[in-house]
């Protein structure tokens, strides 16, 4: 297989699962409410989506750097396919919260098994052709591709309940998840990854947990990186789907279903734009961190602009900036991460960086929901704002290991102290 071809494979996985994914982004909230639960009970069902990714990023992390990438691709679709449909059933019987918080967190496990393996299958097929591009590079395609993916599925799901109704779009993303099934099965296959031969489950998991803690945590370029990222996801997570019954709100139509979608859609051009710019900002400015540190800082703004607008137009306008800034950074911040572990434990530690994460929006996004039911939308993005800006200084430590986005081997990493 070439490098080529790897990243074509690449890029379809990414844009059949997002394409998938995203059929429900743009009306989530709005189909949690109306089920019947309250502004905090919809966060809080988002806040157990994360918590199920706490639970099980590191175990499945685990899966894919024993077992395989594959297998951990197809086990996460299996999983949301199953899940979705569960969605559908409490959405139709007005279910109580505790089925949701459950199904929530199934929905999280399914994720888990995407997150770190599909990023690992990716950078060991790349280096195991021969590529000579850059990371940043084909993570940006990438990011561009997710991106069109987003556009399409959260618009389209928008437009599906707008003509039809809630549950619609569910049932949509569904059938695509077949569709993602039926194609990672017949294009993925694991290159450049051997899968370790397993005598004791318990000391294989504890190995690769050590090695994944050296090189995670452990390892000064990755460690301040790694727990900035509970504030700036945990921020971004309500940020988003916020969005949805606020601008509706400042629309003055709450059934308006295709607006919702519409703004997810919005967030899906700006990823593209930022998508497209990264590799280029990234060969300009060689400081990885500080890029990170101005796109978090701008973006920081931009919230609490968007929480004391009165205008439906400008909160859309200002939801493109903010929705740019976070683009952009993602390839750059993957880069990083990546040229910073080794591939033997790439899955794991790239899932405990997710693991850390979803650890922050399982208590960001019920505070900010409750927030949002006592004062408002406009008063919990300001205090989104000010947690994501929580961040900087942990990327100020990053920045002082003076660590740039190096092409290094696997031996040369594992060597590392």
């Amino acid at each position: 297989m070439t490098p080529e071809r790897v990243l074509r494979t690449y890029i379809t996985l990414v844009v059949v699962s997002t394409g998938a994914s995203s059929m429900i982004w743009g009306i989530n909230t709005l189909f949690l409410l109306d089920a019947g639960l309250t502004i905090g009970q919809a966060f809080a069902a988002n806040a157990f989506f994360t918590v199920g990714m706490v639970l099980f990023e590191v175990p499945t992390g685990v899966v894919a750097d024993t077992v395989g990438r594959r297998t951990s691709y197809l086990l996460g679709t299996a999983t949301l396919f199953g899940s979705t449909l569960l969605y559908l059933v409490l959405w139709q019987t007005h279910a109580s919260f505790v089925p949701w918080a459950v199904v929530s967190m199934l929905l999280g496990l399914g994720f888990t098994f995407f997150s770190g393996a599909t990023e690992a299958w990716l950078v060991d097929g790349l280096h195991a052709t021969g590529y000579r591009g850059s990371l940043d590079d084909a993570f940006a395609k990438g990011q561009m591709a997710s991106g069109i993916a987003m556009m399409a599925g959260s618009v389209g799901g928008g437009l599906l309940a707008q003509v039809s109704n809630l549950g619609v779009p569910y049932v949509a993303r569904a059938v695509l998840l077949a569709v993602t099934f039926a194609v990672a099965w017949r294009a993925m296959r694991d290159i450049g990854f051997t899968p370790k031969p397993r005598v004791s489950v318990r000391s294989e998991m504890g190995g690769i947990l050590r090695a994944s803690l050296r090189h995670g945590l452990l390892n000064p370029p990755v460690r301040w990186l790694m727990i900035a990222g509970p504030f700036t996801a945990g921020a971004s997570v309500y940020g988003f789907y916020a969005a949805q019954p606020y601008l509706l709100e400042l629309y003055g139509h709450a059934d308006s279903y295709a607006i919702a979608g519409l703004s997810a859609g919005i967030v899906a051009g700006a990823q593209i734009a930022g998508g497209a710019s990264a590799s280029y900002v990234a060969r300009i400015f060689r400081d990885r961190i500080l890029i990170l540190v101005v796109a978090i800082g701008t973006s920081g703004a931009v919230v609490a602009l968007i929480g004391v607008v009165t205008s439906f137009w400008v909160a859309l306008g200002l939801l493109m900036v903010w929705g740019t800034m976070f683009a952009a950074m993602t390839p750059v911040r993957q880069a990083y991460l990546n040229s910073h572990i080794p591939s033997a434990q790439r899955a794991t530690v790239l899932s405990s960086d997710n693991l850390l994460a979803s650890a922050g929006g399982v208590v960001i996004q019920p505070t900010l929901g409750r927030s949002a039911d006592l004062w408002g939308y406009g008063p919990a993005y300001l205090l989104t704002a000010v947690i994501q800006l929580l961040a900087l200084p942990f990327l100020g430590l990053a920045r002082r290991q003076n660590k740039p986005v190096e092409e290094t081997t696997d031996e040369q990493l594992a060597l590392q102290p």
